[in-house]
């Protein structure tokens, strides 16, 4: 089982030293984590709302979207892959399995480096990402903004 301790910054994807973290927490510090979780929650639930209305499940759009983002090319390797799902390898290649029985995507290998295998959209892949990302541009809107910790008295 990994170390997570939150003060261990090899663990952490902050570059904020141990000694930069309070000794405790206050009750605000809890409620702006509580308000940051509440808000992100939010945003996934919804996104797992649309992405089953269209027959996906957020992962395979997830991974849609992270094959369409790459700087630079128009494939993603499935090591790219498992980094930005923070997966493991053979979990996404099981996932890349039902996303080619879908139709989505389209394994080749890589001219260049054989041993390489491109991950490439398909056409349909392409359309049901682009209904999909804009249908979550309102709420990630609304998320960039929610991100500030509401008035005392709003009762989050």
């Amino acid at each position: 089982m990994p170390n997570l301790d939150p003060r261990n910054p090899t663990n952490s994807p902050s570059s904020e030293s141990t000694s930069d973290l309070p000794a405790t927490l206050s009750q605000e510090d809890y409620r702006r984590l509580s308000h940051v979780r509440h808000q992100l929650r939010r945003f996934l639930r919804f996104s797992e709302d649309i992405c089953h209305a269209e027959g996906l499940t957020s992962l395979q759009y997830q991974l849609l979207l992270h094959v369409k983002a790459m700087r630079g090319k128009d494939w993603a390797s499935v090591g790219e892959l498992a980094e930005k799902l923070q997966a493991k390898h053979h979990g996404v290649v099981a996932l890349l399995d039902r996303c080619e029985k879908l139709g989505l995507i389209q394994r080749r290998i890589n001219q260049e480096d054989r041993r390489q295998v491109e991950i490439h959209l398909l056409p349909e892949g392409e359309k049901v990402l682009e209904r999909l990302a804009v249908l979550h541009q309102p709420e990630l809107r609304m998320l960039e903004n929610s991100f500030s910790l509401p008035p005392e008295n709003s009762g989050t």
